[in-house]
């Protein structure tokens, strides 16, 4: 054994101690946290603004500070953009991470010198405690390629650097991972994301490739071009490949497709960054669920969904949260955030430790007959569907059809078929039953013959790839949506309807 492999496993054992702990005292870790956070931000002017002086507990702090999303904190947003300091957090930010917005454009989250280091200790904590999981550190004699956004930041007006999460973090990644990283820092910065996957495929085709990262759609293109190319499965190519790590998205959709790639010699690490912060990472082979991260200077809470866009929702600690009851994630940060709705929807399967499941996103639902169909929920179906009727997929979206008389209206599934079920009818049947079994509102529609039975239409292969280039989203960490509770995707996509 290498001396990289030797202090990292004795590393490993002794992260994995001090998160154990912190999670003994999961409750008083977060008190201390906000506790903290108010502390530090007392004097910025979104602190003055909300009395941060006088708050001594979590029920002060929710008293006088509202949950805010981008667009209805854009007062300090762009306060922070603008150059100006000690705004939301003490000084300017280090970067500007630059994500996709919903009415606002595009949105720019503050990264600090707090929080940028949390980030990579997030990715960092979460390769060691797979090595105290596991035993394997093999990977790290190897080579490890992370599909990301261009490291290629600009400076805006006011002197701020501005770039995408994954390429901010770039600039991070230690010296001791960086000798066997791969794509280069060159083929990292080609924007144009087919022919960056071309160029790392040129580049990692002779290496002795261990380790792989990246969302799992373009990770499966990264693979579908190797086939293209070389005609060999990602095994073939690379035997002493061992570990996956993703997130960003549901898995399970796609785990069929990615079982069938690696086999069982592969083990999948999720883990659930985002440019708020680095909230959760597997800690348990095979998956137990997310270790919610409680070291990482943020405070949680959680509105139950049943709440969601009510003026004054529940807003519960991590003291009051259920088991298996979908909350809105709101993120107190040191990033300068403060009871930030970051857009995602979560539920714990576990409280001892406290552990969770990433189940969608609070905008991507269907809601256009009172059925309150979520993402995970169409998940569940698809992935039930396609495990009755030996089909795989590539991608899917959902959408709402609403018709003229009583009865006619449904719901449209776009499907981009890896591998097409032989009998579609018996498909769309069994799709269809699955959601009502798991939603009460939906069968209680469809027994009321207000909505007919689900349509399943075929759509060509990379459908939906074309989508997301038409839109400027192609590649890096950019997601399809799944579900939405208008016709925008769906319309778009009939041009490729089989």
């Amino acid at each position: 054994m290498g001396l990289k492999r030797w202090i990292a496993e004795r590393w490993a054992h002794s992260r994995a101690k001090a998160i154990r702990r912190v999670h003994e005292n999961a409750v008083a870790s977060q008190h201390r946290t906000l506790k903290q956070l108010i502390y530090k931000a007392t004097n910025t002017q979104f602190g003055q603004d909300h009395g941060f002086a006088g708050i001594a507990s979590p029920a002060d702090f929710r008293a006088r500070v509202p949950v805010r999303n981008y667009e209805a904190g854009r007062k300090y947003f762009d306060a922070i953009r603008d150059g100006q300091s000690d705004v939301t957090w003490p000084g300017k930010p280090l970067y500007l991470a630059k994500t996709s917005g919903t009415t606002s454009g595009a949105k720019y989250i503050p990264i600090t010198r707090d929080s940028i280091r949390y980030q990579i200790k997030g990715a960092r904590d979460a390769l060691l405690l797979y090595i105290h999981e596991t035993g394997n550190s093999a990977f790290l004699d190897g080579r490890m390629m992370f599909l990301s956004g261009s490291p290629v930041l600009d400076t805006n007006d006011h002197g701020l650097k501005v770039g995408r999460l994954s390429g901010i973090v770039n600039h991070f990644v230690p010296s001791y991972l960086r000798r066997n990283q791969v794509p280069t820092y060159a083929t990292n910065c080609i924007e144009e994301w087919e022919q960056k996957v071309d160029k790392i495929l040129d580049e990692t085709l002779p290496e002795d490739l261990r380790l792989i990262s990246g969302i799992p759609p373009w990770v499966q293109m990264y693979f579908e071009r190797l086939e293209e190319r070389t005609g060999e499965k990602p095994l073939e190519r690379w035997p002493n490949l061992s570990l996956f790590a993703q997130g960003g998205v549901d898995f399970s959709p796609y785990e069929g497709v990615f079982r069938n790639y690696f086999d069982e010699r592969i083990d999948i690490l999720e883990l659930f960054p985002a440019s708020e912060g680095f909230f959760a990472l597997q800690d348990k082979m095979p998956s137990q669920g997310l270790l919610l991260n409680l070291a990482y200077g943020m405070y949680y809470e959680f509105i139950p969904m049943a709440e969601y866009g009510n003026e004054h929702p529940t807003r519960l600690g991590l003291e009051d949260v259920e088991l298996d009851t979908q909350y809105a994630l709101i993120v107190s940060s040191n990033a300068g955030l403060w009871a930030y709705d970051i857009g995602d929807t979560v539920k714990f399967v576990s409280k001892n430790p406290h552990r969770l499941k990433v189940t969608g996103r609070v905008k991507h639902f269907i809601s256009a007959f009172g059925e309150h169909v979520i993402v995970e929920e169409v998940n569940r179906a698809m992935i039930h569907a396609c495990e009755q009727h030996g089909a795989e997929i590539v991608e899917f979206t959902v959408a709402p059809q609403l018709a003229g008389g009583e009865g006619d209206s449904f719901h449209e599934w776009l499907v981009e078929f890896r591998q097409s079920p032989p009998d579609e009818a018996a498909f769309s049947t069994t799709l269809d039953a699955e959601l009502r079994r798991q939603n009460s509102y939906y069968d209680d529609l469809r027994n009321g013959n207000m909505l007919r039975a689900a349509v399943v239409r075929k759509i060509q292969l990379n459908a939906t790839r074309e989508y997301m280039r038409a839109i400027g989203k192609l590649g890096g960490q950019n997601k399809f949506p799944r579900l939405s509770n208008n016709r925008k995707i769906a319309d778009w996509l009939q041009d490729y309807v089989l």
